[in-house]
This record gives structure tokens, sequence and C-alpha cells, in this order.
């Protein structure tokens, strides 16, 4: 088409297949070359086992406004409810070891029909080969296999004569094998989208299936999607997954809510978040007269540390030295006792001020520079820091 060797001026029949994976892969800017070379009084059809709002502008594009959407089960994105999902969190390392210690189990069912996905090419090379030798009948597909070769595989893998295949996301749809019994996701695929396609290999026609599936810590953006996936299919979801489905880092997770939203904002640190329930509000970001604590142990009202400024609060604007915590029953700016706290020995190593020794250091005045050709000793280093800690001013 490029080199105007043939053209597609006559036909008048345009049949866009899988719509939402060309899209993904990239393919918008060859699907318009085409269609603008297609007569506009052409017949239409356009299929997609997702539609979100890029394959909607597609399809408004090459359908036109008034196009007929013929819609087949519910638009969000859902699971085959006669699919067990097994979901296991690991590390990598180890996927190795429970990918043999599953297909030694799956080898002793009689139905045996197992999908093996896996990120890349050259992962599934490397896995064929390694079980290959350890005696698995077993054969692989991806985008490099010639047509020849991969018509050979699935006729191989249909017949049963081969029962493990080892594939890419290139047989994550499309494939329309009746009886596999089982997939495993070694690799967990970059969108939710792609993990029901995969694990949608199985349980087809009324059938019912297994997908195994190992997910780690770098698939964990992805965990509440999954989670929601699982929960919805009335499947169970690991106590590990659902610690990732609320997971931050470590700057947004210890000090989430009122508190702040790092450990380095002294006074704003600590607050609310999954780790300690709510804690009060977020002080300056230097020593100032912070308010935000160690949340709430318990009752929401009794924090360590209420949002009206108590519990250490950093220095104190009127002391150089740490100023009495309030209350821990009531949160209250009046009240100087302790009672039973549980923090009792913590408030005592905090009576004095752990600058102290700081505060000396800079309490020397600055040196003045060295005359020319002068030495320079090695106090002369220590220059003048501010003079209070208390509001940070630098006079």
């Amino acid at each position: 088409m490029e080199s105007q060797k043939t053209n597609l001026r006559r036909c008048t029949y345009l049949v866009l297949d899988e719509a939402d994976r060309m899209l993904d892969m990239g393919f918008e800017p060859q699907l318009r070359t085409i269609v603008s070379q297609i007569r506009p009084d052409r017949q239409t059809l356009m299929w997609s086992a997702t539609w979100p709002k890029e394959v909607r502008a597609l399809a408004e594009d090459f359908l036109g406004q008034d196009y007929d959407q013929i819609q087949i089960g519910s638009l969000e994105l859902t699971a085959n409810h006669s699919i067990k999902q097994v979901v296991t969190v690991c590390e990598d390392y180890e996927k190795d070891r429970k990918l043999r210690e599953m297909l030694s189990k799956i080898m002793l069912e009689k139905e045996n029909k197992t999908i093996i996905f896996v990120e890349t090419k050259r992962q599934v090379n490397d896995i064929t080969r390694a079980l290959s030798r350890e005696g698995y009948p077993i054969s692989s597909i991806h985008g490099d296999k010639a047509q020849q070769e991969r018509d050979w595989v699935l006729r191989e893998f249909r017949s049963g004569n081969v029962p493990i295949l080892v594939a890419t996301d290139v047989a994550s749809r499309g494939l329309d094998v009746k009886d596999v019994k089982f997939v495993i996701n070694y690799d967990f695929p970059n969108s939710t989208e792609d993990y029901v396609h995969r694990i949608g290999r199985t349980g087809r026609a009324g059938a019912t299936g297994t997908a195994y599936t190992f997910f780690s810590m770098k698939n964990s953006k992805q965990a509440k999607e999954l989670c929601g996936i699982l929960e919805e299919a009335g499947q169970e979801v690991p106590p590990e997954l659902r610690g990732m489905g609320g997971y931050r880092s470590y700057g947004s997770n210890r000090g989430s809510g009122r508190g702040g939203n790092s450990r380095g904002s002294y006074g704003g640190g600590y607050g609310g978040g999954n780790r300690y329930s709510s804690g009060g509000a977020g002080g300056p970001k230097k020593y100032g007269a912070g308010g935000s604590s160690y949340g709430s142990y318990g009752d929401k009202s009794s924090s360590y540390g209420s949002s009206a400024g108590g519990g250490y609060r950093g220095y104190s604007t009127s002391a150089t030295t740490y100023a009495a915590p309030t209350s821990y029953s009531a949160g209250t700016s009046a009240a100087t006792s302790y009672g039973a706290s549980p923090f009792s020995a913590t408030a005592a190593a905090y009576s004095a001020n752990p600058y102290a020794a700081f505060a000396a250091m800079y309490a020397a005045p600055p040196v003045p520079p060295p005359s020319a050709g002068a030495s320079v000793s090695a106090s002369s280093s220590v220059s003048r820091g501010p003079v209070s800690y208390l509001n940070g001013t630098s006079s």
C-alpha cells in the first residue's frame, strides 16, 4: 500500500477483530492508514473484548455516530465464575520451585492440559528447555515462532500429545482449546484485563478449570484491582494480597492522614495511616510546635499527642527542652500527669533536650576567614548555625 502496488478502494466489508488489543500494541496508526483507503460506504464490524474510552473513540471514528452496539455480558471487568482462582504471593526466586511443585501434582490428574503464561519470549524458551530436560511433555509458542511451527504446536496441544504449553500473551486471546484444565500465570500480566483473558483459556463452554497465579511485590500496583476481581467471583483473597492492595510507600504510609505525609516532617509526621490508627494534625516541617504523634493506640479520642499540640511537640515555643506532654486520656492541654501511660519510661527519656550537645556546638561565634597565606585549623570548619531551634529563624 505504501509503494502503491495495490489499494483497498474496492473493499466493501471491513472486520476489525481484537480492537482493544491492537490499540494496546500500538497499531492505531496502521489501522487508520488501512481504513483511510477503504470506501466510506463500506460495512464495518468491530469486535472488542473490553470497552474502554480509547476503543469507544475508535469505534466512533471508524463506524460513525449511529452504529449499532451488541453487548454480551457486563461492561465491567469480571472473571468467569466457573474458574477457581488461586493466587500465591511469593518472591520471584521462588517461582521455579513452586512451578515444579504444581506441575508434579497436575500431571497426576487424568485431565492435565495446562498453559503456562510468562512475560517474555526468552523466558518461554528457558522454561521450556528446563522442563523438557526434566522429562515433562512440553512445547512453546510466542511471536517469534513461524506460523507453520505455531500450527504444529497447537495441533499437538489440542490432541493431548503435548499437554503443557508455555506461551506469552500471544496465546491469551483467540486460542480456543476446550479442554484446558489449568492455567498458570508464572508472571502476572501488565494489566488485569490481560489476566482475565489468560485465565479465560480454561473453563470454556460451561466447563470448569483452575488458574494459579504467582504474584510478587513488583506487581503490587495491580493488587487492588486483582482483589476486586477475586471478590466479585467469590474467590478467596490471600491476606498478603489484600495488604498489598492498601500498600503505600514508606513516606506516605507512616505519615498519611492528618499527621502529614512523611516521616521527615518532624512536627507533622507519624500521623494516621495503616500502621497507627489516627494521629493529630501535622505541624510545621522543622522543629516547631507540631501537634502530630503516633496516632491513637485504641480509642481515637485518646491520641498520643492531640491535634491541639500536645504530646511530644518537638521543641516548645517557650523552652529549649521538651514540653510536658498532655493527658493521654482526653488530649487536653491542661493536664500534666502521665497517669498510667505506657509511655512514661519514654517520657522520662525525653526530659532532657537530646539536641543539647548540638546546640552547644553551634553556640560558638563564627570563625573569621583566615588572612592570605594563613593556615586553616581543623576547628575553622565549624560554622555558626541557627541560634534557636524554637522557630527555625536564621537570626
